[in-house]
């Protein structure tokens, strides 16, 4: 099938000569597949050119020598020995290619249509297409195809709710976004602004100062840096603000100029942006702010605001306000000063009525400190601090820098000493709850990767939900905390990387020739339990098509926060050993054998550069984490901190003890049925061969081929048995093969338990939670009578809190259990047909709702 299609291709071409030269062959290859590169290609000629005796044709090759080219330069070995796996032949028949859809990559609702359909796309032989074969080039070309790419297409989209309030939500902010270079003598430009703007970026910053014949200016202040309009800058932002994202654009302004020109600063601004400048006045009566659904297509502006009443304010409607409302150091130097002292060495400046007004629900606060906040700061109030100033109040009380960002947008920004536009971690404020991280756009690295790869997610709107564990108002979370969270079911992540395709030399590369030595780092960032690196072998003078093939486990704790980064370098280097980098949240990763395109150094597709990698995520329970680890293992062993994760604390008060402890046998109920269901399911898959990465498809089609081909067995069948799957055997099975039978019996009967029992235990804990939440009000006083005090008051109110998100954790990994079990059933149904096991394909329909 694949010569006669080259063969076919070849004549096309060649017409009447049936000779093709080295410009031809270039061009005839790059056409079948764009992925190889012209320099292989050559080279690859010239090779066959060597070979050749001295009386031969140089020069042009015929269709043998072409096809056999072709052949070698887009033959993958990886790729066939895959194929091979789950086709009898050299190619792929509908069936091949609907089991391999469903087992390895995940796809649900598989049809023979949709696999027709597949194969008319990608095969590009007439024959293959018209015979529903899948040849190798056209598998090679659908794992190439966006079909393959490893970030799920759900999260192309907006697919969170937007509807939460603003704190909410992780927002992609900029720091000093007019600046193109570095913080003193670089350019400034709006090219700051469509570059942020065009990320997705929500949050964007310019200060403002006089500029000559009253024309405003956006400016660096005290520093050599360029100075550009302020027109120019509102016209820029008006062109780019939705052009990514629907959702608010908060607008933050520092304002250095004087009275005459801030009112000319309000009348461009009202006049360019129009009705997307968001003016209501704020409704004091809500107690939360509104959602960026709420503010969608709206541009807000964050600055500071006159206070309120008219005794502030002169005849012409002006009035004093701080200069100073993003002190970096204002958490350090609330040590030594007191808040008086603070006041009067700030400086003040006078502010308009008029730029008063545009300010509504982003007013700046200067930041005092989490307690002073927590009882004085209004929830339309936000406030700026630096990096340090965040990562001493993440450090001195992590607790309550969580609760302080649940109900306040907090901006952090880098320290002034950063003068080279370097960014620190923003995955450390994530961490902490922290609602806008502003990086340096212009400035690209591992921060930058780490954010743009971050607000990939929930389409790139620039709005990401933070997890319910940072945002529910009664809730314990720490970044701080080892180990797995309260109510959160630990995940093991399993990276193969496989292979790589076409990497360039690094950029700044100072070695000669075109040779490199390639290796893949893998690390994973989140809360500090999650994070790790591993890295593969290094592959000599290979750049077109190293095969590395090593696997990685890492733990994750926290799913929502964690990303993953591959990052591929060069171990022989010069100067840079840079060659490409992909980050990706956690949660936006495709199970399967995926391709993941290359990224440069400042975010751009590296023409052709993939990894080819396979990538499984399954639960991680007690019994594994108990186990041996593998060997090149990253993931770590916390079973105590694991255990830790899923117990109720004691309070200190005897009746919400005694409550807790009712619901401590509720929850040690609903451990064991998820625990022993994953047991049982592990147990299967292990005693079927495989890996416990394992789809259940395979495991039914490895049992199927076992037994069939048994001579002793007359007759296996998969019935329905009250709506359950069960196997019946005539025949004498041997005892390798009654151990399979009585392990899927087992896997069912958990599953079974799981669906049955799980509905009342869900119940049970949500009477529970109910209860308890009757009591937060009289929380403190019902603490105070029991005599606790101090620490001991504070300790009490964290485990409250702690067992109600454990309460709710495990209600929802009940559900999500059930889920997985009711799949899984499906999944064996469907299997069974597949391969034989059951006959009658409308005997699915009688599972129970699975």
């Amino acid at each position: 099938m694949r010569d006669n299609w080259l063969q076919e291709v070849f004549e096309s071409l060649t017409q009447t000569d049936q000779f093709v030269d080295e410009q031809e062959v270039v061009e005839l290859v790059q056409k079948l597949n764009n992925s190889i590169s012209a320099n292989r290609i050559r080279l690859k000629f010239k090779e066959l050119e060597q070979s050749r005796g001295p009386d031969e044709d140089r020069g042009r090759l015929n269709s043998n020598e072409f096809a056999d080219l072709y052949k070698e330069l887009s033959t993958r070995p990886e790729i066939y020995f895959l194929l091979v796996r789950y086709a009898s032949n050299d190619f792929m028949t509908v069936d091949d290619l609907m089991l391999f859809l469903e087992a390895e990559q995940g796809v649900k609702d598989v049809t023979k249509e949709k696999c027709r359909l597949l194969i008319e796309n990608f095969e590009p032989s007439k024959e293959g297409r018209e015979k529903g074969k899948l040849g190798i080039d056209g598998f090679t070309s659908y794992l190439l195809s966006e079909d393959c790419d490893i970030f799920h297409p759900m999260h192309r989209q907006v697919c969170q709710d937007m509807t939460e309030p603003l704190p909410h939500y992780f927002i992609a902010a900029s720091h000093n976004t007019f600046l193109l270079e570095d913080q003193l003598k670089g350019p400034a430009g709006i090219e700051g602004f469509m570059r942020a703007l065009q990320s997705g970026c929500r949050c964007i910053e310019l200060h403002c100062w006089d500029g000559s014949e009253n024309d405003p200016i956006v400016f660096h202040g005290h520093t050599l840096t360029s100075k550009i309009s302020f027109k120019d800058v509102i016209e820029t932002i008006n062109e780019y603000a939705f052009c990514i994202s629907e959702y608010p654009l908060i607008l933050l302004l520092q304002n250095r100029c004087s009275v005459t020109q801030q009112r000319i600063m309000v009348q461009i601004m009202k006049k360019v942006f129009g009705e997307k400048l968001y003016l209501k006045p704020v409704d004091e009566s809500l107690e939360r702010l509104p959602s960026p659904e709420f503010f969608k297509r709206k541009i807000l502006i964050r600055s500071k605001k006159l206070p309120r009443g008219a005794d502030v304010q002169n005849e012409n409607g002006e009035g004093e306000v701080s200069d100073d409302d993003n002190n970096s150091d204002s958490y350090r130097k609330q040590q030594h000063n007191c808040h008086s002292n603070r006041r009067e060495s700030m400086k003040r400046y006078t502010l308009c009525k008029e730029l008063s007004e545009l300010i509504t629900y982003c007013e700046a606060v200067r930041f005092e400190d989490i307690q002073v906040a927590q009882k004085n700061q209004k929830f339309f109030e936000m406030c700026s601090i630096s990096e340090s100033a965040a990562a001493k109040l993440a450090h001195a009380c992590p607790e309550e820098f969580v609760n302080y960002n649940k109900r306040f947008l907090t901006r952090v920004h880098p320290n002034k000493n950063r003068v080279d536009s370097s960014n620190f971690s923003p995955q450390d404020m994530w961490n902490c709850g922290c609602s806008m991280v502003a990086l340096n756009y212009q400035t690209p690295g591992l921060m930058m990767d780490l954010n743009l790869g971050f607000y990939m997610q929930n389409g790139g709107c620039g709005y990401v939900l933070k997890p319910a564990i940072m945002s529910e108002e009664i809730s314990y979370f720490s970044a701080n905390i080892k180990g797995s969270l309260p109510g959160i079911s630990p995940q093991t992540l399993h990276i193969k990387v496989i292979s790589g395709q076409e990497f360039p030399k690094p950029k700044g590369s100072g070695a000669k020739g075109d040779v490199i030595d390639p290796y893949v780092l893998v690390e994973t960032f989140g809360i500090p339990a999650d994070c790790a690196e591993c890295r593969t072998k290094t592959v000599a003078t290979n750049s077109f098509n190293p095969i590395f093939d090593e696997s990685f486990e890492f733990y994750i704790n926290l799913p929502e926060l964690a990303m993953v980064r591959f990052v591929v370098l060069d171990d022989e280097y010069i100067g840079d050993d840079f060659i490409g980098q992909y980050t990706i949240p956690f949660i936006c990763l495709q199970t399967g054998y995926r391709h993941l395109r290359l990224l440069s150094n400042t975010g751009e597709q590296l023409d052709g550069s993939t990894l080819f990698v396979h990538i499984a995520v399954t639960n991680t329970s007690e019994a594994e984490q108990a186990k041996a680890p593998k060997r090149g293992s990253t993931v770590r062993r916390t079973n105590k901190h694991l255990r830790e994760g899923n117990c109720l604390k004691q309070i200190g008060v005897k009746s919400l003890d005694d409550l807790f402890k009712v619901a401590g046998t509720v929850l040690k109920e609903g451990r064991e049925l998820r625990i022993n269901s994953e047991i049982a399911t592990a147990s299967f898959k292990e005693l079927c061969g495989l890996d416990t990465i394992t789809n259940i498809k395979q495991c039914m089609k490895a049992l199927s081929s076992r037994l069939q081909s048994t001579p002793d067995f007359e007759k296996v069948v998969c019935t329905v048995d009250n709506e359950f799957p069960r196997l019946d055997v005539t025949g004498v099975a041997p005892e390798s093969s009654r151990k399979i039978l009585t392990a899927f019996a087992n896997m069912v009967e958990a599953c079974k338990n799981v669906i049955e029992g799980a509905e009342p235990l869900k119940e049970k804990l949500a009477v529970a939670e109910e209860k308890a939440l009757q009591s937060h009000a009289d929380l403190t006083e019902l603490c105070t009578q029991a005599g606790l005090k101090g620490r001991k008051l504070a300790k009490a109110s964290e485990n409250f809190a702690w067992n109600i998100r454990v309460l709710k954790g495990e209600a929802s990994l009940l559900l999500t259990t059930v889920g997985d079990c009711r799949n899984l059933m499906k999944q064996v149904f469907e299997a069974a047909v597949s391969t034989g096991l059951m006959k009658n394909e409308s005997s699915t329909t009688k599972q129970c709702d699975l």
